[in-house]
């Protein structure tokens, strides 16, 4: 399968780019945490991922506003407006109501949506969402303050350096080849043009 045509729909004012493959018996839109919507279909993993959803069901995708080939406002919105911007993908492919896959952060938004639009959800997958990043009193699974407050510094002073996303890369596959490397590397530095986040 090759790359899927990428499309946009408004999202209030904001351009929110989406594609949809195959073309099975209901519709399952799936959300990432971070995207560019042609990098995964360059990576023979993801695209054998998304060629497996898309034999079974009509594979709708979409770069979140702030990412990849969506519009880069620069306030990215409440998690209402987020949220919205999977109504808007839904509404332009004529869907009624979809399976929502949340994949990290991209799990919010979905699961905000079949709240806020039960009659539209199907189901709902969630894949290592969190409820929140911070660990507090009554939520003891997240980091530390001071932990996430060093990881943000991290993003911010070597977001787009090379050393940085091949140690990215290696924390998330050990069994990463050089080709594997090379395709995370190319893929951060395109969901987040304009420089670091």
């Amino acid at each position: 399968m090759d790359v899927p045509e990428i499309h946009y729909t408004r999202s209030g004012d904001v351009a929110i780019a989406y594609q949809v493959a195959g073309g099975g018996t209901f519709d399952l839109v799936f959300v990432p945490t971070f995207a560019n919507l042609v990098f995964p279909w360059l990576n023979r993993d993801w695209k054998s991922f998304y060629e497996r959803l898309a034999s079974f069901a009509r594979l709708i995708m979409l770069d979140k506003r702030g990412t990849g080939l969506s519009d880069r406002p620069r306030d990215l919105g409440t998690l209402e407006a987020r949220m919205d911007d999977i109504r808007a993908v839904l509404d332009a492919v004529g869907a009624e109501r979809a399976v929502l896959v949340g994949a990290g952060g991209g799990g919010q938004p979905c699961a905000m949506f079949a709240a806020t639009y039960p009659e539209r959800t199907r189901a709902l997958v969630l894949v290592n969402t969190p409820a929140r990043a911070v660990k507090t009193e009554d939520y003891p699974y997240g980091l530390e303050p001071d932990a996430w407050r060093e990881q943000l510094r991290e993003v911010r002073q070597l977001w787009g350096e090379r050393d940085y996303f091949e140690h990215q890369a290696r924390r998330a596959n050990p069994s990463a080849d050089d080709e594997f490397v090379d395709w995370f590397v190319t893929c951060q530095r395109s969901m987040q043009a304009r420089g670091r986040p």
